[in-house]
């Protein structure tokens, strides 16, 4: 009778699978073996793996140019990382190793870029859009990158009024782009989207106030909705409503010659994940390529600001079941040695999936747990009633620790989670580990920052 954890898996899912493997009953990450980790850095720990992003961003690279190539599409894909889904250097490094673009979405995003462009890390013809409803820093801090020579910053106009600031502060020529409000999916609470601007305002918008201005160039319309990119009809209505409004706007505007389709790509939430990238580019880039062509318009630029897709899968956190206890007849909890809402706020805040896996004793027997974090609060837990699926993990045995890991767990899990901040229940922040590749295709760790000290929370906390 196959009862042994590994036989869960075989039984349920193809596995190996490409980044996920099993030596002598311990769990590989891309080649990495996570026990060894474990064993030089103790747990809770986080992991970024480098050239995941890399391969993600090559990867969306590869599939967009050959769904233009295949029909014959006459302009350019332009990748722009969004940096909200981590700021951290080591990321923004790894992604401009691969010449992309970046959005932005906030004021300390563009002292970011600054920053890069001070140690040599970007040049000025960089494509910067910077997105969101912009307070008075952000609009300063876009027009000063502007005034220094940054001559492809875009500057998206989430409302009519923002114009007014960059007409009054940028000096000379400079360009501009709009966002549509788009239509919320069906089960939304709201209509309409907060951000951008009404179909029916941007094209009056434009005559009013850009079209006899020889100082502004409108050069992008920007689309995008929460849901991200689905094979939906609702996903499909609301991108042809977008290229049709692009297609009426070129005739008024001939500069106008980039539609940014904003982020959405899924990323990897379980074993079972199954996402036809290249079909969905290719629909996308067939449709409006056709529907330009219905308008006897050039087709534009393709902008993605893929983020998650970017960054997601690098990351994984990696956790010690400390202990074990039988609440009733029916409940175990394994007891991990840090707390969800500290490390995986997702996980509890919009009861997001990730892939969970054990990193060791693959050859024991399994059985149905759910997962508690240290904090005191009920909601710090990860179990089948949030997410819909059973969690089997080998049976504990206080002799033998287990550990575990969650994956892909690389966006915006440190920001949400406050990193380097204050943490629930003064539960410290886990140390933070950095994998990369050397030249010969080895592994190398190394530590980025350690486990949250109680003196760097009680400064925070004015003691």
């Amino acid at each position: 009778m196959k009862t042994k954890y590994i036989d869960l898996i075989d039984q349920t899912f193809h596995f190996p699978q490409e980044e996920f493997h099993v030596e002598d009953n311990e769990l590989y990450f891309h080649d990495i073996p996570l026990m060894e980790i474990i064993k030089q850095y103790g747990t809770p720990v986080k992991l970024s793996y480098l050239p995941k992003i890399s391969q993600q961003i090559q990867k969306a690279r590869r599939i967009f140019n050959v769904a233009m190539a295949k029909v014959d599409y006459n302009a350019e894909y332009r990748y722009c990382y969004c940096t909200k889904s981590s700021h951290f250097s080591f990321v923004m490094e790894e992604a401009l190793k691969n010449n992309v673009n970046i959005e932005t979405s906030s004021a300390f995003d563009i002292n970011i870029i600054e920053e890069l462009y001070k140690n040599g890390l970007i040049t000025k013809d960089i494509f910067i859009v910077s997105n969101g409803f912009k307070r008075a820093q952000y609009l300063e801090n876009i027009t000063n990158i502007i005034n220094e020579g940054f001559v492809n910053t875009i500057p998206v106009l989430d409302n009519m009024d923002e114009l007014k600031y960059y007409k009054d502060h940028v000096k000379g020529k400079f360009k501009v782009g709009l966002r549509i409000a788009s239509e919320e999916e069906p089960m939304f609470s709201f209509y309409t989207s907060r951000l951008g601007i009404r179909y029916n305002d941007i094209i009056p918008f434009y005559q009013e106030q850009i079209k006899n201005n020889p100082d502004i160039e409108l050069k992008m319309l920007h689309f995008f909705i929460n849901t991200g990119i689905k094979d939906t009809a609702y996903y499909w209505n609301e991108l042809s409503k977008s290229i049709t409004a692009y297609a009426e706007l070129k005739k008024e505007c001939p500069e106008l010659d980039s539609l940014n389709i904003g982020g959405g790509f899924p990323i990897k939430r379980s074993l079972g994940f199954e996402y036809d990238y290249e079909y969905m580019a290719e629909e996308i880039v067939a449709q409006i390529k056709m529907t330009c062509d219905q308008h006897n318009v050039p087709e534009p630029n393709i902008f993605t600001e893929f983020g998650s897709f970017t960054v997601g899968e690098s990351g994984a956190v990696l956790y010690s079941i400390l202990d074990q206890k039988q609440q009733n007849d029916r409940e175990r909890w394994n007891m991990i040695d840090s707390s969800f809402m500290t490390t995986l706020p997702d996980s509890w805040a919009i009861n997001q999936r990730f892939i969970l896996l054990p990193i060791n004793r693959w050859d024991y027997e399994y059985e149905r747990v759910c997962l508690g974090g240290l904090t005191c609060d009920s909601q710090d837990y990860y179990n089948d009633e949030a997410h819909l699926n059973a969690v089997f993990l080998p049976k504990y045995d206080k002799q033998d620790p287990l550990y575990i890991g969650f994956f892909h767990t690389g966006a915006y899990q440190e920001s949400l989670g406050g990193y380097g901040g204050i943490q629930h229940c003064l539960i410290p922040a886990p140390k933070h580990i950095i994998i990369d590749l050397d030249e010969d295709g080895n592994y190398y760790p190394r530590l980025f920052a350690k486990e949250q000290s109680f003196k760097s929370m009680l400064k925070t906390l004015g003691y």
